[in-house]
C-alpha cells in the first residue's frame, strides 16, 4: 500500500502575490513565479503555472568549492518518490532553491575571482512536501501535501492533512507576514571589502565593479582572446550594486510589476542558511525543464531594448532578426546545449525545436532557441544538471575556457546570478531557470548583475550599452531610471 497525496483545490483561486505575503515569514519562502505567458509553436504558453512553498522539512546547504556537491541532493531525491499526479500543474512536491554560478569550481575546477563579498553557498535546496500550485490558464489553484518526512502510509497521511490546514489557516488569517526587512546595514569590514571593488559609475547610489572605460577596455580583452583562439564566444558582465531601500519582497513585487517574466522568482534563505539573503529574479530564460523524461532547454542570445514607440520598436524587431552577430551568438550557444544535453540524452533525440525566434519582453527583444532531448534510461536529474550547468548561453563556447575566463576578467563573485533557481520534483520532473534579470539582496545591498556575449565583430560601446538595456527594468524597481552617459 503507497500514499497518495493530499489534493485541496483553492475556491476561489487566491492571488499569488497574497499568498506570498502570508507565507513570507515562514522559513525558506520560495516562490516560482509566472506573472508573463509567451506562446510558443504548440499554443502551450510558457509561464503557465505559479508555485509557492514554505518550512521545508530539510534543507541542502552546500559550501563553495565541495568535491561531491550533488551527493546529498541524490539521496534526498532516492529517499522521497511519489508518482505524478493527473491533471495537475507539474511541480508537486521536491526538493526547490537555486544553484550559484560558482558551483563551477566544483563541476569544472574554476579558479575562483578576486572578490567574494556575499559568500553565497554553492547551492541551497530544501525539500517541500507541500506545495501551492497555480494554473493560470485555468485560473484554477490547488494544495498538494505529500506527508513526508513520514514514510509509513498512515504516518504519511495523518501528517499531509495536518499541513494542509496548517496552511490553510495561515492563508486565512487576517495578518499578512512580513519578509526580511533589508535596510542598508553592513558592517565595517565588509563596507570597506564592498568599496575595494566598486567603482562609482552614473548615479551616485548606483555603483558598478567596473568604470564605464574600465568595461569597454575588457570587452576588448575578450575579443582578443577571441581572434588568439581561445574561444568563439564570452559572456562578459558587470555588478552594480544599490543600497537597499525596502522590504525584499516589496522589491520582488515592484520587479514583477516593471519587468513580468515566465520564469520569476523569489526565494528568502536567510531562515534556513547562515546566509542573511534574498533572491528576486525576473528571468526571461529556462535552463531547462524535464517531463516524461524529454528535456527542453531555451537559450537567449540577441537583445535589443523596447522603447514603447510603435515605429521605433518595429524597427528594432526587424533589425534583431536580421543581425547576423546575434543569430551567430545564438546559434554559437544552441551548439553548445546540443553537446551538453548528447552526454545524458539519447543521441538520436537531440534535436533543435526553435531556432532564433523573436520573444517580446517588457523591456526588451530576445532571440530564443529551443533544444530537447530525452534522458538516457540509465542518467537522472543530477546527471543532467551536472552536463548543463551553468548554461551555455552565460557562460560562451567552448564553456570551460569562457568560466576560466569570465574567472579572470570579472572582478567579483557572480553568486546566484548567471547559476539556477526552480524545482527537482519528487516524481522526476524538473524545471529550473537561468538567473538573469535577477538581484540578490544581503546586508543592505541589492546586487544586480547584467551582461552580454561578446564575439569577434562585437563593438565594445555598444556592448556596454546593452548591459544597461538589460538593466533597465531592474533599475525601475529599484526607482533608478536612467542609466549614466
Amino acid at each position: 500500500m503507497t500514499f497518495e497525496p493530499l489534493v485541496k483545490e483553492l475556491v476561489p483561486a487566491p492571488s499569488v502575490d497574497t499568498c506570498t505575503a502570508k507565507l513570507a515569514s515562514l522559513p525558506g519562502c520560495l516562490l516560482l513565479d509566472s506573472s508573463m505567458r509567451i506562446l510558443n509553436d504548440g499554443d502551450q504558453p510558457l509561464g503557465r503555472y505559479s508555485f509557492l512553498m514554505a518550512d521545508p522539512f530539510q534543507t541542502i546547504q552546500i559550501p563553495l568549492g565541495s568535491e561531491q556537491p550533488f551527493v546529498e541532493i541524490g539521496r534526498l531525491l532516492d529517499q522521497f518518490t511519489s508518482p505524478t499526479i493527473p491533471n495537475l500543474p507539474p511541480m508537486q512536491g521536491g526538493l526547490a532553491g537555486f544553484f550559484s554560478y560558482d558551483l563551477n569550481q566544483s563541476i569544472e575546477k574554476i579558479d575562483p575571482v578576486a572578490h567574494n563579498e556575499f559568500q553565497l553557498p554553492a547551492i541551497v535546496l530544501a525539500a517541500y512536501d507541500l506545495v501551492i500550485a497555480w494554473d493560470h490558464q485555468l485560473n484554477r489553484t490547488w494544495m498538494i501535501s505529500h506527508g513526508f518526512p513520514e514514510t509509513s502510509p498512515e504516518d504519511q497521511e495523518k501528517r499531509a492533512q495536518s499541513r494542509i490546514e496548517f496552511f490553510s489557516n495561515v492563508l486565512e488569517s487576517e495578518e499578512v507576514s512580513h519578509s526580511n526587512n533589508d535596510q542598508p546595514h553592513l558592517s565595517e569590514d565588509l563596507a570597506l571589502e564592498v568599496s575595494n571593488a566598486l567603482n562609482v559609475d552614473g548615479p551616485t547610489d548606483l555603483k558598478s565593479n567596473f568604470s564605464k572605460q574600465h568595461y569597454i577596455d575588457t570587452v576588448q580583452r575578450c575579443i582578443d582572446y577571441i581572434f588568439a583562439g581561445d574561444v568563439f564566444q564570452i559572456n562578459l558582465s558587470q555588478r552594480l550594486l544599490h543600497p537597499s531601500n525596502c522590504d525584499s519582497l516589496e522589491l520582488y513585487r515592484r520587479l514583477k510589476n516593471c519587468n513580468p517574466s515566465p520564469f520569476g522568482g523569489y526565494f528568502d534563505i536567510s531562515g534556513i542558511t547562515d546566509c542573511p539573503a534574498q533572491i528576486i529574479s525576473a528571468s526571461p530564460e529556462r535552463l531547462c525543464s524535464v517531463r516524461d523524461r524529454i528535456v527542453e532547454t531555451r537559450p537567449i542570445k540577441g537583445t535589443r531594448r523596447r522603447t514603447g514607440q510603435p515605429m521605433v520598436d518595429i524597427q528594432a524587431r526587424e533589425e534583431l532578426l536580421a543581425s547576423e552577430k546575434d543569430r551567430a551568438e545564438n546559434t554559437m550557444i544552441v551548439d553548445l546545449m546540443r553537446n551538453d544535453l548528447s552526454i545524458v540524452c539519447e543521441s538520436d533525440s537531440v534535436r533543435v525545436g526553435q531556432l532564433c525566434e523573436l520573444e517580446e519582453y517588457q523591456s526588451v527583444l530576445h532571440l530564443v532557441s529551443s533544444v530537447e532531448g530525452k534522458l538516457k534510461p540509465s542518467k537522472n536529474l543530477i546527471d543532467l544538471v551536472a552536463a548543463i550547468f551553468p548554461g551555455g548561453s552565460i557562460t560562451g563556447a567552448p564553456k570551460v575556457r569562457a568560466m576560466e575566463i569570465i574567472s579572470e576578467l570579472e572582478p567579483c563573485a557572480r553568486g546566484a546570478y548567471c547559476g539556477s533557481m526552480g524545482y527537482l520534483g519528487f516524481d522526476g520532473s524538473a524545471d529550473l531557470n537561468i538567473l538573469i534579470r535577477t538581484i540578490t539582496a544581503s546586508q543592505g545591498w541589492w546586487q544586480i548583475p547584467v551582461g552580454g556575449g561578446i564575439v569577434s565583430h562585437s563593438i565594445p560601446q555598444k556592448e556596454y550599452e546593452e548591459t544597461w538595456t538589460k538593466a533597465a527594468g531592474m533599475l525601475r524597481a529599484v526607482t533608478m531610471d536612467r542609466a549614466p552617459a
